[in-house]
């Protein structure tokens, strides 16, 4: 750590530094949430814990802002089949969530998800739906009711309900998919 002179220097010294861990939190995030879109779980795991980390140092450990890199370190887990640890992580996030009722309704739609595609990789199919029925209640309190973002929720409960071979459940909501996302690229085209 460099020397300073005088309190204005150090305090000059502390808001860099803060600035400095704050970008990184943000860009190890981002860089942990592509390696995921890439399917490379593996990967995600060192960036996340570099985000968490930063987080950590920024806010505290008890702030809503660590949730998006437990739910990363989550889905990773998830997507390397470490379902004990996946658990883990959505453990920690649930604990910050229920600890800040100032969670945004995105990041509780991503927690809601995850802890579904959890439970449906645990064969717990019914507590799987419920989560995922809040995934799609909170993204489109979030997103609104039309948007893609509720599709992710529909895939999903869609994919269970295949599982459990509810093939009409499941066909209707495989459209409820494609119609989410017609209309989003529809939009997009306009």
């Amino acid at each position: 750590l460099p020397f300073y002179n005088s309190e204005e220097e150090r305090k000059h010294g502390r808001e860099q530094k803060l600035r400095r861990e704050k970008f990184l939190a943000e860009l190890t995030q981002a860089v942990a949430q592509n390696f995921l879109l890439e399917g490379k779980h593996e990967d995600a795991i060192p960036a996340a814990l570099h985000s968490l980390k930063f987080s950590i140092s920024v806010h505290s450990s008890n702030a809503v802002e660590l949730v998006p890199a437990y739910l990363i370190l989550a889905e990773a887990g998830l997507g390397l089949g470490h379902l004990i640890q996946a658990e883990e992580y959505l453990s920690q996030a649930q604990w910050i969530i229920l600890k800040n009722s100032h969670c945004s309704n995105a990041i509780q739609s991503d927690f809601h998800r995850n802890l579904g595609l959890l439970h449906a990789a645990k064969g717990n199919f019914e507590d799987s739906l419920y989560h995922l029925a809040n995934d799609i209640y909170f993204s489109s309190c979030a997103f609104g009711t039309n948007h893609m973002a509720a599709s992710g929720g529909y895939f999903h409960m869609a994919n269970v309900f295949f599982r459990q071979n509810r093939m009409d459940i499941a066909d209707s909501l495989y459209t409820e998919v494609m119609n989410k996302t017609g209309l989003f690229k529809s939009h997009l085209m306009s």
